[in-house]
Order: C-alpha cells, then structure tokens, then sequence
C-alpha cells in the first residue's frame, strides 16, 4: 500500500494537532440528532481495510508493483514514445492533469479522474467499461487517441528493454514468453498493482468524524462552517445517497444534468455505451485472463443489464482528494467546487432522465449555504498530496 496503516494514522495525528492549534477559530459542535450522527459514522473509518484483487495474481506484490512504478512513467508505451500513464495522472496533480479533457496522441472527450484510493471500485472508467483495475490499465494503452499502440507494440518494446524483462521476471516468475496477449495483459497487472498502493491520508473530516463517534470534545475542532456544510451535505441535500461511505461513493452511475454532446452532432453515450464495451471485452473478469474464478467473482459483470436510461449516465466519483483534481464532471465542465455546488442548486430538472436518477431536485442554496458546503467539501482532502509505495530496493539496475 502508499502508507502502511500506522503511518497514515500517524499524518491522521498530524491533523489533529493542527486542527488543536486552530481551535479558537471553531465556535462550537452543532447539535447533531443521533440521525445525523448515524449517518456522519457511516462515511468511515478510514482507511478502509486493504483487500487484494484475486482476479489479480499479482496484486500487492513488491515486485509487481515496482514493475507497475517504472511502466506508470515510461512513455516508451505510446506510439510517439512521447506520452506516459503519469502524462495525464501526475503526482503532483491528485494523479490527474488539471486539465477539462486530457490530450494523449490528440485530444480525448473526457477529463482525467485522480487515482487516489482507486482500489475501492467496483467499476473503472466514467463509463464503467471495466470491471477491474487491470482491465482499465490496459485500455489507454490500446487507444488510438490516448497512447496507440497495440499488443504487438507493446509486447516488443517490454521484451526490448533489459529492465523491464528483468522486472517482468521477478513479478511472474518467468520471462516475456511468446504469448504477446498474455505478456501484455501481465504488464496491465502491474500497472494495476502500483496503482493499488495510492492511498489518500485521513482528512479533517475523518478527524471529526472519529471524535464524535467517541464522544470527544475534539470534535469542536472541526471548522462550524464545514459541520453546517455536512450537516447539509448529509440532510436537505442528500448528497450522501450517491457519495455515501469512506470513500464517499456508491460505485454506480447517474445522470446529474451535465450535456453529454461532445461536439456537433456526436454524444458520449456514457455508461450505456461502457455497458456495451465491457459485454465485448475479452479482458473483463468473466474471460480467461481473469486470475480467480467462481461465480461470486464475476456475478456483477455477469448480470449487468443494458438499459435506455444508462445513456449519459457517468460514474459517480469519490470526493476523497477531490480540491487536487479540478474542473470536475465526466468532461471538465465545472471548474470548481463552488461552481459545483451553483450547479446542484439551480439544477434543470426537466434535463434528466424521465426514468433515471429522480432523487436529484434543485436544491435552491443561499450564498452562505455555497459557502458551507464548499467548506465541507474542502475537509475532504489530506494535508499532504495522496502518494505512491515507496520504492523497493532496486534489483533491476
């Protein structure tokens, strides 16, 4: 993992001491009805506990991730060896770009999500047209207009470079053999398994949240405007029935009144065309790359139905490190939380779906409601920028 549990509670401690040394600043801990105490405890604790991806053989494994660090960086894996994974998830943006779309060979339609904590969904993309991580990985790869190349590339410039065979083989314990599809869909995995390890840190809001489940006068220390904001965030706005639990999301996908049009006459059809993809994908968890089998471990992909009202539906994102990886939506369109925040309140009803996501309402915010929840949201986001495992010793050099 990015930090070892200890050490992210140790930042967490961090936050507290800071949140001590400004408490003259908070006024007072408003008074939550046991409700809303309820629903506050069930956006942690955190960090969650780490599972490994079983369809995944390779997840959580050192070597693994250290091959998965040095493919994350390397833009020998596009077509004008010019364009990285990291080219559109950078360290020192969130792992996004900051950007309203990301440009890859050419400019693509939508914007680049932050990788923090990416372990925890259940499906990968706007689209959902991946059912794991590893899956995921593989697809910019593959995309003509992010970094086009193909297997037979791929599997060449990995069998082409002394440090990646040697990485290779201490991950799998063989070398690149001559199954190019097999080669390739392993080095998906190890960029899979670096990603894993980015995990954010606990966060303001995680602070308070601990204190008042134990009943701590700590609890005060939390900013009354970001208490007013979640207490909006949790009631009158019902945010939570979307952004619910540690990572402040539910996995699935809605619509929330954003245009789908890309440009003149062409639309992205969001999840009803990633439902699409995923169906067609050799490499989902339901194919023969997958590295467990059973029928719990495929269940989801399995019975996943395409259905009118996924299109322009897109995944509902975690709002964990969300102040790092600004403009926000699946096309950049809203530059900042407070626009956000606008957006939701003067929600067009009549543009959504007749048959979708109906417990959105416009919400009709007052300016100092903006202001808190804006406030709230900001608490979401650790002191230090989400990192990566640290480095092995290098055996490969």
């Amino acid at each position: 993992m990015a930090r070892s549990t200890r050490s992210l509670l140790a930042i967490g401690f961090g936050v507290f001491l800071l949140l001590t040394s400004i408490a003259a600043q908070a006024q007072a801990l408003l008074d939550f009805t046991d409700a809303e105490r309820r629903a506050i405890a069930r956006h942690g604790p955190w960090p969650v506990e780490w599972t490994g991806d079983s369809t995944n053989r390779v997840s959580n494994t050192q070597a693994a991730i250290e091959l998965g660090r040095r493919l994350f960086f390397d833009p020998g894996l596009s077509a004008n060896g010019q364009v990285a994974c990291a080219t559109c998830h950078r360290p020192d943006r969130g792992w996004a770009d900051g950007a309203p779309v990301s440009t890859g060979l050419t400019r693509v339609d939508r914007n680049a999500q932050g990788l923090a904590n990416i372990r925890l969904q259940r499906w990968f993309g706007w689209d959902g047209a991946h059912d794991s991580l590893w899956s995921q990985s593989l697809r910019p790869l593959l995309d003509p207009r992010e970094m086009g190349m193909n297997v037979a590339t791929i599997a060449t410039h990995l069998r082409g470079e002394s440090e990646l065979r040697c990485r290779y083989r201490a991950a799998f314990s063989e070398a690149p053999g001559d199954d190019d599809e097999r080669a390739v869909v392993n080095l998906s995995k190890a960029l899979a398994a670096f990603q894993e390890t980015i995990v954010s840190a606990p966060t303001a809001f995680d602070l308070f949240r601990d204190a008042l489940v134990r009943g701590d006068a700590a609890a005060a220390a939390y900013p009354i405007a970001a208490q007013r904001g979640l207490r909006l965030f949790i009631g009158r706005g019902q945010c939570n029935l979307c952004h619910l639990g540690p990572s402040f999301s539910n996995g699935e996908f809605g619509d929330v009144g954003i245009p789908f049009f890309t440009r003149p006459g062409e639309v992205d059809p969001g999840r009803h065309g990633g439902i699409k993809r995923l169906q067609a994908s050799p490499y989902s968890r339901l194919g023969r790359f997958s590295d467990a089998s059973g029928p719990a471990l495929a269940r989801a992909t399995e019975h996943v139905e395409l259905t009118h009202r996924n299109f322009g539906e897109f995944r509902v994102p975690s709002l964990r490190e969300l102040t790092r990886t600004a403009p926000y939506m699946h096309n950049g369109a809203l530059p900042d939380l407070r626009a956000v925040a606008r957006h939701y309140s003067e929600l067009n009803e009549d543009r959504l779906h007749a048959d979708g996501e109906r417990i959105l309402r416009r919400l009709d915010l007052a300016p100092a409601e903006i202001d808190d929840l804006v406030a709230f949201l900001e608490s979401l986001t650790a002191p230090e920028s989400p990192d990566a495992a640290p480095r092995a010793a290098d055996t490969c050099r």
